[in-house]
């Protein structure tokens, strides 16, 4: 099982380390991905915070990859980031809200790095199938089909779907459409998000985090994606939809017994 986690974002040195030793235990059970993104660059505020940049914040991932042996995974939001980004990460994400950016796609296509493409909040599921499409016919590819993302190294990533008054709903049959062309990874924590909201930050309910992975699990998918910090109230970014390290060990016990289950 693919397994994503790390912070929303890079707070600081320290902040990375803390979190990267908190999930250590699952860097050899899992196929285990840090995740931490060196900008927000879709903040709800222009005074968010958004993170170090990219050098400082590459510089970090780097050192984490260096001490924990651990591969990387990180957002790009333009075509001049990518070379940069590959010469470090091994997964470059494609945020939602540029599923559909051809130049993106195409730039990351180029790179001999995973392509992680997040469905658009907008998107309907089937239609994701387009975006993959322009990465396999970057990498020589004419054909979707799960088999031969897997080849390629295209993965799919849901986190929900707008549906209005700043909330965001799962339909878990998007889970089963995205599967017959892609892998496919269920982002647990940002499809609890609520986007926008009071004072300009979006908001979310961690508390159904459990709950939607479990229903994923039941569903079938290829990993999960959890944003973690070992002090979600008072992060940066993304606080109230992350969970803290203890909430994960208990969500990855119920997602294993529920594969075991699917396995008998």
């Amino acid at each position: 099982m693919i397994l994503i986690a790390g912070p929303c974002v890079i707070e600081s040195k320290e902040q990375i380390f803390k979190i990267a030793e908190y999930l250590k235990p699952y860097n050899e059970k899992y196929d285990f991905y840090f995740k931490a993104s060196f900008d927000k660059a879709n903040r709800t505020s222009l005074d968010s915070y958004r993170g170090p940049g990219i050098d400082k914040g590459l510089e970090i991932l780097n050192e984490v990859k260096e001490k924990f042996g651990y591969k990387l995974l990180t957002d790009i939001h333009e075509t001049w980031q990518v070379k940069k980004a590959a010469e470090v990460v091994d997964v470059l994400q494609i945020p939602a809200f540029l599923c559909r950016q051809t130049d993106l796609l195409v730039e990351a296509a180029k790179t001999n790095k995973i392509v992680n493409i997040k469905k658009g909040q907008f998107m309907n599921p089937a239609d994701m199938k387009y975006s993959v499409l322009k990465v396999l016919k970057t990498r020589g590819c004419n054909e979707v089909s799960y088999e031969n993302s897997k080849k390629y190294g295209v993965w799919l990533t849901e986190r929900g779907t707008t549906f209005g008054y700043g909330n965001l709903v799962v339909d878990m049959r998007s889970l089963v459409i995205m599967r017959e062309f892609a892998p496919v990874i269920f982002d647990a924590t940002h499809s609890v998000q609520m986007p926008g909201g009071a004072g300009g930050k979006s908001s979310g309910k961690r508390e159904f985090v459990p709950y939607l992975s479990k229903a994923a699990a039941a569903v079938g998918v290829d990993g999960f994606f959890f944003e973690t910090h070992y002090n979600p109230d008072n992060a940066l970014s993304d606080g109230p939809n992350m969970i803290t390290p203890e909430m994960l060990k208990d969500i990855l016990k119920d997602i294993d017994c529920i594969n075991k289950c699917k396995e008998k």
